[in-house]
C-alpha cells in the first residue's frame, strides 16, 4: 500500500488554492483563549442580553410542533417567511424590496462568496476600501480576483480616489467587476461613509458600469439609534446588498442574505444549491420566531448602549495609555476602532510583547491586499467589559511605549 505524502497532495492543488491563507483573526484566536489574556481582537457581539429562556422555548416549540419540517431539506432560496421579515428589516434603512429578490445564505460570508463566484473570472478586479474586512480579502483572493484598494479618510471612501483608481485600471485594460464596500462602521476602521458622499459613489459606479456590493452587518448598530440610507436605496438595480443576523441576533445560527435583482437572485440560488443545497431550515425558523415574537429592536438598542459605553471607555483609555503621537478613529457605532502607533513604530514588533503582557489584537496589515498598515492595528470593543477593555489598553500602551524609538527618517501611515 503506497503512502501519499503531503507534498504530493500539495502538488495536486488547483491554482486557486494558493489564494487561501490562514486568517490573522483566527491565528490570534488561540492566543486569546489563554488564561488571563485580554482579547482586543475578535469582533464578537455581546449576547448577554439575549432572552435565552425564551429562545430555548421558541426552539422547543419549533421542534415539537414543526419538527419534521424544521429538520428536513428546504428551499434553496430560503423560507418565504424569513424572506419577508428580511424585507421589513431592510426597510429601516430605506430599502424597498420584494421577498423574491432575497436569497437566504449560511451567513453573509457565503453571500459574498456566491456573488464573487458569479461575477469574477480569475484576474478580474474587485475594488475595496483600504483597509477592508479580512474575510472579504480571503474570498476574493481564493477565487483569484485581484483586489485594488481605494483610500479612505474620516468621511469614508474618497470619491476622487475611486474615480482615479477606475481610470488607471481601465487605462491598463483591466476588467473591474464591482466595488466592495462596508459603508457603515467599517471593519476594521469604524468609519462610516458620509451621507453627502453616498450619492456620488453610487453615481460614479453607475456611470463607469461597475456594480456595488454593499456589506452592511453593522448598519443598525449606531450608538444614537440612527440609520443611514443604504446605498441600495439609491440605486437598487446596481447595488447588491448583503445582510446578516450575526451582529443583531446570533452568529452561531449562521443566517445571512443577499438582495439582488430577480435574474441575479435566481442565479445566486443555483450557486447556493451547488454549495449547501439549502440554508438550515431550523436556524431560519428560530430567527423567524425571534424576530416576529420578540422585541428584537429593544435588544439591539440595549446592545448599542453597551457598545457605546465600551467604546467610550476605550477612547478614554487610549488617551491615557497610548504613547504620544498615537491616534485612533472615533466610531459612532459598530465594534471597532483603528489605532495608529507613532510614525515608524511597527505593529509586528508590538504583537509578541503585547501577548507577553497579556493582551492580543489584530495587526493592521491583515486588512490590506498589498503590504501596508505597518503601524496600524484594530481594537475591538464589542465583547469585553469596560473594566477589562481599560486594562487591555493599559497593557497595550505599556508594550507600545517600550518599543525602540523609531529612526528619525521613518514615516507612519495615516489612519485613513
Amino acid at each position: 500500500m503506497s503512502i501519499i505524502t503531503e507534498s504530493l497532495h500539495t502538488a495536486r492543488f488547483a491554482d486557486r488554492a494558493d489564494g487561501y491563507h490562514p486568517s490573522p483573526v483566527r491565528e490570534v484566536f488561540e492566543v486569546s483563549m489563554r488564561p488571563n489574556m485580554i482579547s482586543l481582537a475578535g469582533g464578537n457581539p455581546d449576547l448577554t442580553g439575549l432572552p435565552l429562556d425564551r429562545i430555548a422555548e421558541m426552539a422547543r416549540h419549533i421542534i415539537k410542533d414543526r419538527g419534521e419540517e424544521a429538520l428536513q431539506y428546504g428551499s434553496g432560496a430560503g423560507t418565504p417567511e424569513l424572506q419577508e421579515l428580511v424585507c421589513q428589516i431592510m426597510a429601516l434603512e430605506g430599502i424597498s424590496a420584494q421577498p423574491e429578490n432575497v436569497q437566504i445564505t449560511s451567513g453573509s460570508q457565503m453571500a459574498l462568496e456566491l456573488v464573487t463566484k458569479l461575477f469574477c473570472n480569475p484576474g478580474d478586479v474587485v475594488l475595496a476600501e483600504g483597509p477592508t474586512y479580512v474575510g472579504a480579502l480571503g474570498t476574493f483572493e481564493g477565487l483569484q480576483a485581484d483586489v485594488v484598494q481605494v483610500p479612505i479618510d474620516e468621511l469614508g471612501l474618497i470619491p476622487s480616489g475611486l474615480q482615479d483608481a477606475i481610470g488607471a485600471l481601465k487605462a491598463q485594460g483591466r476588467t473591474i467587476k464591482f466595488l466592495y464596500t462596508i459603508p457603515n462602521f467599517n471593519n476594521p476602521s469604524g468609519i462610516s461613509l458620509a451621507a453627502e458622499r453616498r450619492p456620488e459613489i453610487v453615481a460614479i459606479c453607475r456611470t463607469e458600469g461597475i456594480a456595488i456590493v454593499e456589506d452592511n452587518p453593522y448598519g443598525l448598530l449606531s450608538f444614537d439609534g440612527s440609520a443611514q440610507a443604504a446605498l441600495h436605496s439609491l440605486d437598487p438595480d446596481n447595488v447588491f446588498y448583503l445582510g446578516s443576523f450575526s451582529k443583531i441576533f446570533s452568529p452561531g445560527l449562521r443566517i445571512g442574505w443577499v438582495l439582488a435583482p430577480t435574474e441575479v437572485r435566481k442565479r445566486l440560488q443555483l450557486a447556493a444549491e451547488a454549495t449547501t443545497i439549502c440554508p438550515s431550515v431550523l436556524s431560519q425558523m428560530l430567527v423567524q420566531s425571534y424576530i416576529s415574537g420578540f422585541d428584537w429592536r429593544a435588544h439591539v438598542r440595549d446592545a448599542c448602549s453597551t457598545y457605546a459605553r465600551r467604546c467610550a471607555a476605550v477612547m478614554d483609555a487610549l488617551e491615557v495609555h497610548m504613547p504620544q503621537g498615537s491616534s485612533w478613529t472615533r466610531p459612532a457605532g459598530g465594534f471597532f476602532t483603528w489605532v495608529a502607533l507613532p510614525a515608524g513604530r511597527s505593529v509586528d514588533a508590538l504583537l509578541q510583547p503585547a501577548i507577553d503582557a497579556g493582551v492580543v489584537f489584530v495587526p493592521g496589515s491583515a486588512f490590506f491586499a498589498e503590504p501596508a498598515g505597518a503601524n496600524l492595528l484594530r481594537v475591538a470593543f464589542s465583547f469585553e467589559t469596560e473594566k477589562t477593555l481599560v486594562e487591555g489598553i493599559r497593557r497595550l500602551g505599556a508594550a507600545a511605549a517600550a518599543l525602540p524609538p523609531a529612526p528619525s527618517s521613518s514615516k507612519g501611515e495615516d489612519l485613513a
